[in-house]
């Protein structure tokens, strides 16, 4: 027994050392520890081991330099220094002779369709609740079963901090809508959803909520990461009109009230959506004008007519954050509909801000609407 013990001892060492070995190999051939990025003294260094490389640039979507910053070679490491951008978050990469790679370094990643970006997080007072909070929420998976779309589909759901615990506390729900290109995952990998309602919540700016992220893509079962295959069916035949706007509130609507503790009335119920998702929001705000008492279209690509906004206001909505960049391609469409609510008497928010069509405004728009909900 004690020749067995001894053996399954060495065994477990060397598995240690070669596990141990293999990160060092990865770590530059053994040789030293890379760290990249490192942020410190108001710059940021950004490292790669690549022996093997003769040119290396910086690509970054903060970085105006055309090609990229060129980056210097040293033992077999290259490296940059720059000026540290003002807070917020971005995405970067390295072109290695010409291709591009992902920083091995860098854990901090986003999936944005079938790409996969490093993140550059930088620390202030615009970024303070993308970090991670104290008390943190749960991100699920649930699938169900569409009868308007004719496939099982998968959505993304946030529950807060607690939820498991106060098994007889029910929630008011956000229904959260992704915009063109993205799926159930844009909003937790690149808005941040749950680090910001997390914080929001523990702060105590926010109610506690239940967030809903579905896949606004009809044809999907769900991101197209899972490989599954897409459906046939034709989406632009005017017989499936509105199909997924339509199985948003007939299907999904009440999936999430079976199988969730939720307050199931308009005064709990708030949806909102960037881009695309902003047109599914003012969709499904006009054609079920009662079912939503909190409505956040955001860049939206779509608008509402004097009759739909009348119907809004009998209703009784309670809120309406509409928010746009000044440089967003889809501003005037925001002014319009802004013009419109403000014709028809209907009490809301015109939410300007600086940029464009970008992630950077839609985190901070979901940062700011969020705590009006459920008040």
């Amino acid at each position: 027994m004690k020749k067995i013990l001894t053996a399954i001892a060495a065994l477990l060492v060397c598995a240690f050392v070669s596990s141990a070995q293999e990160l060092q190999n990865f770590q530059n051939g053994g040789r030293q520890r890379i760290v990249s990025p490192e942020i410190a003294d108001g710059q940021v260094t950004f490292r790669l081991a690549a022996d093997y490389a003769t040119v290396v640039t910086l690509s970054g979507n903060w970085i105006s330099e055309r090609g990229g910053i060129p980056m210097t070679k040293e033992n077999g490491v290259w490296s940059v220094t720059i000026d540290l951008p003002s807070p917020d978050i971005y995405t970067y990469n390295f072109v290695v002779d010409g291709v591009a790679v992902n920083d091995p370094q860098n854990y901090m990643v986003q999936r944005d369709g079938t790409r996969y970006l490093n993140m550059l997080m930088v620390p202030g007072d615009l970024t303070a609740n993308y970090f991670e909070a104290d008390q943190r929420g749960t991100v699920s998976y649930k699938w169900y079963d569409s009868k308007i779309l004719g496939i099982n589909r998968r959505l993304t759901v946030y529950t807060p901090y607690g939820y498991e615990k106060n098994t007889k506390q029910k929630y008011p729900v956000l229904y959260l809508l992704h915009g063109a290109g993205g799926d159930e995952e844009a909003w937790t990998s690149m808005g941040r959803t749950a680090q910001i309602l997390d914080n929001l919540i523990q702060q105590g700016k926010a109610v506690p909520m239940i967030v809903v992220m579905p896949n606004g893509n009809p044809g999907q079962q769900a991101a197209v990461t899972l490989g599954l295959p897409e459906s046939g069916r034709n989406f632009r035949d005017p017989a499936n009109a509105n199909a997924y706007v339509r199985s948003l509130c007939e299907e999904i609507v009440p999936f999430i009230e079976k199988e969730f503790r939720v307050v199931s009335k308009p005064a709990s119920r708030a949806i909102a959506g960037l881009s695309m998702g902003g047109g599914h929001t003012i969709t499904a705000s006009t054609l079920y004008p009662e079912l939503f008492d909190y409505i956040c279209p955001l860049s939206a690509a779509g608008s509402a007519n004097d009759e739909q906004i009348q119907a809004l206001k009998k209703a009784g909505v309670k809120l309406y954050f509409l928010a746009c960049g000044t440089s967003d391609f889809l501003y005037e469409g925001s002014k319009t509909l802004d013009a419109t609510l403000t014709k028809n008497g209907l009490d809301h928010i015109f939410f300007e801000s600086d940029g464009g069509h970008t992630w950077s405004n839609w985190r901070i728009y979901l940062n700011n609407f969020a705590p009006l909900l459920f008040k």
